[in-house]
């Protein structure tokens, strides 16, 4: 039930034919989780909470970094260096005290997903790679939960509803994932910086719709968004009962599925900052930094060759054969790119990529 302070601020919607009291209340009672507080998820954190849906659960484990601040637009500089979930928490509690907000600092993996996911009737999927997109659908699948979905790329973005009301999942429209390395994200190729909002903002929509049984939910759909021309088109999905059964199927073996390996990534070698300046102390390596120039200062303890990823061909004669690699990038995610790139075209087999980049080198 809503109290009288509630009422007054959610009056707006009290006056909706669609929503009204009763919606008010189906909201509050709702529980929702966003998979990732970046440019998707930011957007849709401010709606939800906004609009006042009771629990909303939020995980990611992943740090505000300076760059995100031109597109994740919940936080502000004196975030830098703080996990987003629990930043994000801080905001939205100022925003809504009425409601309650649930964060989890932790990396969302084949383990812990199915638990997780299974205490919410929502799941809003805000996250930038395959393998986590096919481990969230996965997940949604197996229990029963409708996944509001959304991508974007450069100027461009998608929205659609998956396992809504016996609709098709992510694996109808996409059975297998692209080539590991093929579709870059935004910290690889830029985005605009509205775009994670007008693809948020459907996303919040879709949420909201969903839980107030309201409207068409853009279930068997898949909505494109061009921002360079304002121009939005719309894709028909049809259900794929093999896709479905098979990802049912999965739920046995779910938390020992590798879902890195499913997309093709699983198969580099990874190290992490502590180990990467333990090897610099012990063993006679190469650094490779992928990065571009305007993204310096470099950091000198590395003695690194630059070789920026576009143009990485250029400088393969200068990579060594005979000793350890490390690729390193801001991320991790154009190194483990380029290593790719290396393994196939020039058979490279002695790389190794810094997970999660020098973003947090001290």
């Amino acid at each position: 039930m809503l109290n009288e302070k509630e009422k007054h601020r959610y009056s707006r919607h009290l006056l909706l034919d669609k929503v009204g009291l009763q919606g008010q209340e189906k909201l509050k009672a709702a529980k929702v989780l966003v998979i990732g507080a970046g440019g998707l998820g930011c957007p849709v954190l401010l709606y939800l909470t906004a609009a006042g849906v009771g629990t909303i659960g939020i995980i990611d484990f992943d740090l505000v970094d300076e760059t995100n601040l031109q597109r994740q637009i919940l936080f502000s500089i004196n975030d830098i260096g703080k996990n987003k979930a629990l930043a994000a928490k801080h905001h939205l509690e100022q925003q809504n005290p009425y409601i309650t907000i649930k964060a989890f600092a932790e990396k969302l993996t084949s383990k812990n997903a199915l638990e997780l996911v299974q205490q919410f009737d929502v799941i809003v999927d805000g996250t930038d790679n395959f393998s986590t997109r096919y481990l969230v659908n996965d997940a949604c699948v197996i229990t029963e939960k409708p996944l509001v979905y959304g991508s974007i790329y450069k100027f461009e973005g998608q929205v659609s509803v998956f396992n809504y009301n016996n609709g098709p999942s992510y694996r109808c429209l996409f059975p297998e994932p692209p080539k590991a390395g093929s579709v870059p994200n935004c910290s690889q190729i830029g985005v605009i910086g509205v775009l994670p909002g007008l693809i948020g903002t459907q996303q919040a929509n879709e949420t909201l719709k969903i839980i107030l049984e309201i409207g068409t939910v853009l279930s068997g759909k898949l909505l494109i968004y061009d921002a360079l021309s304002g121009n939005s088109t719309s894709i028909n999905i049809k259900r794929s009962e093999e896709q479905i059964d098979k990802t049912k199927a999965m739920k046995p073996h779910f938390a020992s599925f590798n879902y890195d390996a499913f997309c093709g990534i699983d198969l580099i070698n990874t190290i992490d900052i502590t180990e990467l300046k333990e090897l610099l102390k012990s063993e006679n390596i190469q650094v490779v930094d992928v990065r571009e120039e305007w993204e310096q200062p470099r950091i000198n303890e590395l003695n690194a060759l630059i070789a920026p990823l576009d143009d990485l061909d250029d400088f393969v004669n200068q990579i060594d054969r005979n000793k350890k690699v490390v690729m390193v990038c801001q991320r991790g995610a154009r190194s483990l790119q380029a290593i790719l790139h290396l393994k196939k075209e020039y058979g490279f087999n002695n790389l190794i990529n810094l997970e999660g980049g020098l973003l947090n080198w001290k």
